[in-house]
């Protein structure tokens, strides 16, 4: 039998029971972008892991904040049998469910404001959307009815929530339902944040993840399309001892080694460059371009208003003369011709009266002037479009009708003529081939943070892979065929000669598919300045082995990760490093977790329970300092011939990460920074909205006897406090004769996250 709260038992009442009574459920995702209920799925941590569980009184709430979404459950206490309407309000969107009884499993969609995330109501306002009010529900007093109230808000309007309800009377009105009539779905004030067994899954909280499509992704965003790389570590590798031979071995020395060179603090990203890669992975973010046009280097105006003028060139009619119009800071109008500027064509037309405008593409000169200033898009937005226009001028023309090109909306047009302007239908254009990835140079642009891989030539890419591959069927004739190519990287050193790794897939003559990867040394010979004016000269490319800079493919590699209270994290972390496990059965990884006294789950116990085949726990003492526990985690270590990699909470790995990590970390020679693609809030890998991390070197790979000869982590000056710790030690690897590749990584993601309550940040009371 079922105890109301407003009952009076004749014996006492545990004390525990109040404590179930008179209150629901409330679970708090915060920092999390979006307005509909759609988007609060697709938090990582929903319904699970919110950052906040407590309590609340009745069904209204609001917490005067922004992007966060809410789940509030629990029961419903009928105070009579009859037929009820639940009515819902909120800003933003909100579902209402209400089971046919006290079973979870039996929940039903009573009502909701809206599911686009552009509804939103007034508190109290029930009768805005026709959604909000519930068909009649019959209800018994006797019985309690588990609901669930989910509700997102952005980052504007009055944020609220409420659920009320009625009897079907003439005359009765909605009223909010209040803490005498609800109760807590469990007692959860003992619990973990770990402690996820108790929270119930429902239809309501959409736990069955978004199948993700192999043909066309949801986003449509070209990186995450399958790709050959994604895949290619399941592929037997070809073993290096059957290399042996196929090429000479060589001593190589880039020039672009600065060991013992003395650097000044932060200095070492000036000596770091990025690789070329083929084919294309589609790293650029084309569909971020609209917050950043960096990629269009011409004068960021043209771009924000016309997009690609710069590189178009229109048919005209013959002896027209193009004007261009643009205000300077003395106000000072400006006429240029730019006809011979662009070399534009002009062919006679029929209607040569007709004037045709364009807009004057940069010089070369100025096109790479240009390349530092690229970022001032949103300052050169405060230029309105009268500030700078196209006119026509013909002989004998009347500049005073300026005014009809400037669109001022607030001339009194009552005197004047008004002229509509002729559309030009049957304009034609001209454009070269434009390949913008040949303009740009192996230098980090730390203003351009949706380039991507730069991109190697076809041309080169096919001739070294021929090259090879001659010297392959050399030694093991008709043993081995090209089956396709899967990536190359190239690292151009122009004054001694470029490394390159080739990753082939190869068919063996047996059937059996083989990749081959492999590091190989182009030589610079003295009478040949580039690998293109080598090929055109038809002579025979200088392929070696470079001495001693192999890659180890079974070398072990260690994520360390300090934490401290960030159960939800470390648990996805967990599951995440589980799933690599699943997917391609590498053993050779171990994860190593440095814990600062976390409170908020048992994380040795989450290891031991884990599927994980390798880990290490260790327990620190005191504030939270990345680097101390970064370096506790590195002195767990034993095999220094083993990978370190640096790793963070929020990271999203690809499948084939461990063995990238192994491919571009090579003992004495080499350590690897990936670029990861910070998302932006509320975005997901399958909706990756954001940026490159294009100045963060904290994700880093790295031989412990490398790292051990460098000296570590800096555990004197970066305690406390973050930023710069990464830069330093860039420093620090570059002046031990290291260098750091740098690549844009498909499918490496960095989890948007607040710092709200993370390393030793205390909470401002609100009094």
């Amino acid at each position: 039998s079922i105890v109301f709260p407003w009952y009076v038992p004749k014996k006492p009442i545990p004390w525990y029971f109040w404590y179930f009574v008179r209150m629901a459920n409330l679970h708090v995702f915060e920092d999390w972008c979006g307005t509909s209920i759609a988007q609060l799925w697709k938090n990582l941590h929903f319904p699970l892991y919110p950052h906040n569980r407590t309590t609340v009184k009745k069904l209204a709430v609001s917490p005067s904040w922004t992007n966060y979404g809410l789940r509030i459950f629990g029961y419903i206490h009928p105070y009579t049998d009859g037929d009820f309407l639940f009515a819902v309000a909120s800003d933003d969107n909100s579902e209402f469910w209400l089971s046919d009884d006290e079973n979870p499993d039996n929940l039903k969609l009573r009502a909701y404001v809206g599911k686009t995330g552009r509804e939103w109501t007034a508190p109290g306002e029930y009768g805005k959307y026709a959604s909000q009010i519930s068909d009649l529900i019959p209800l018994q007093k006797n019985n309690k009815y588990f609901f669930e109230l989910i509700h997102k808000q952005n980052d504007k309007g009055t944020d609220h929530v409420e659920v009320a309800w009625c009897l079907k009377q003439i005359g009765n009105g909605f009223s909010i339902i209040d803490s005498k009539f609800i109760s807590l779905y469990t007692n959860e004030s003992s619990l973990k944040a770990a402690d996820v067994s108790h929270i119930p899954q429902t239809i309501a909280s959409h736990v069955t993840p978004l199948q993700r499509s192999s043909q066309t992704p949801p986003h449509g965003v070209d990186m995450l399309r399958p790709d050959p790389r994604d895949s290619f570590h399941q592929v037997p590798l070809l073993d290096r001892a059957r290399l042996q031979g196929v090429l000479p071995d060589c001593i190589y020395n880039p020039s672009y080694s600065i060991k013992g060179y003395p650097l000044m603090r932060y200095q070492g990203l000036q000596f770091v460059h990025l690789t070329y890669v083929y084919p294309n992975d589609y790293t650029r973010l084309t569909h971020m371009e609209n917050d950043n046009k960096c990629f269009y280097r011409g004068n960021p105006y043209y771009l924000e208003r016309y997009g690609f003028s710069n590189y178009i060139q229109l048919d005209l009619p013959e002896n027209e003369e193009l004007v261009i119009k643009y205000k300077e800071d003395d106000n000072s109008i400006i006429k240029q011709n730019v006809a011979h500027h662009l070399q534009i064509t002009q062919h006679q037309h029929q209607n040569s009266s007709n004037k045709a405008s364009v807009i004057a593409a940069p010089s070369n000169e100025e096109y790479n002037s240009r390349w530092g200033h690229v970022n001032d898009v949103r300052k050169e937005k405060e230029i309105q479009d009268n500030a700078m226009h196209i006119e026509e001028v013909e002989d004998g023309g009347d500049e005073d009708d300026a005014w009809v090109s400037q669109g001022d909306e607030d001339y009194d047009l009552t005197n004047r003529v008004v002229y509509d302007v002729e559309v030009k239908w049957c304009q034609t254009f001209q454009a070269k081939p434009l390949d913008l990835h040949a303009l740009r140079s192996d230098w980090i642009d730390l203003k351009c943070n949706v380039s991507g891989n730069l991109l190697l030539e076809e041309s080169e890419a096919l001739s070294v892979v021929e090259a090879l591959m001659k010297k392959l069927n050399k030694k093991y004739p008709r043993q081995f065929s090209l089956e396709r190519i899967v990536n190359i990287e190239k690292k151009p050193d122009y004054n001694r000669g470029s490394r390159y790794l080739l990753e082939l897939e190869l068919l063996e003559a047996s059937g059996r598919h083989l990749r081959l990867v492999q590091y190989i040394y182009v030589k610079r010979t003295e009478d040949w300045g580039s690998h293109k004016k080598q090929n055109a000269q038809g002579e025979e490319l200088k392929l070696c082995n470079p001495y001693s800079f192999y890659w180890n493919p079974t070398a072990t590699v260690h994520f360390i990760i300090p934490v401290k209270n960030q159960a939800r994290w470390v648990q996805q972390f967990i599951s995440d490093m589980e799933e690599i496990y699943r997917t391609t059965g590498d053993q050779n990884f171990n994860v190593i977790i440095t814990d600062y006294e976390s409170t908020d789950m048992n994380i040795e116990q989450a290891l031991q329970n884990s599927y994980l085949p390798r880990y290490q726990y260790l327990r620190l003492s005191g504030n939270f300092e990345r680097s101390a526990g970064l370096q506790a985690g590195i002195d767990l270590i034993t095999d220094d011939h083993s990978i370190v990699f640096l790793c963070d909470l929020h990271i999203h790995f690809p499948p084939g990460f461990i063995d990238t990590v192994r491919k571009h970390c090579v003992e004495r020679h080499m350590a690897f920074a990936p670029i990861v693609m910070r998302l932006n809030c509320g975005a997901t890998p399958l909706e990756p909205d954001g940026y490159w991390e294009v100045n963060g070197f904290g994700l880093l790979g790295i031989y412990k006897s490398d790292l051990d000869s460098i000296g570590g982590m800096n555990t004197k000056e970066f305690t406390d406090r973050w930023g710069g710790e990464d830069w330093e030690l860039l420093d620090r690897i570059l002046q031990g004769g290291l260098e750091v590749e740098r690549l844009y990584l498909r499918n490496f993601f960095h989890h948007f996250h607040s710092k709200r309550g993370m390393w030793n940040r205390q909470m401002l009371r609100n009094t």
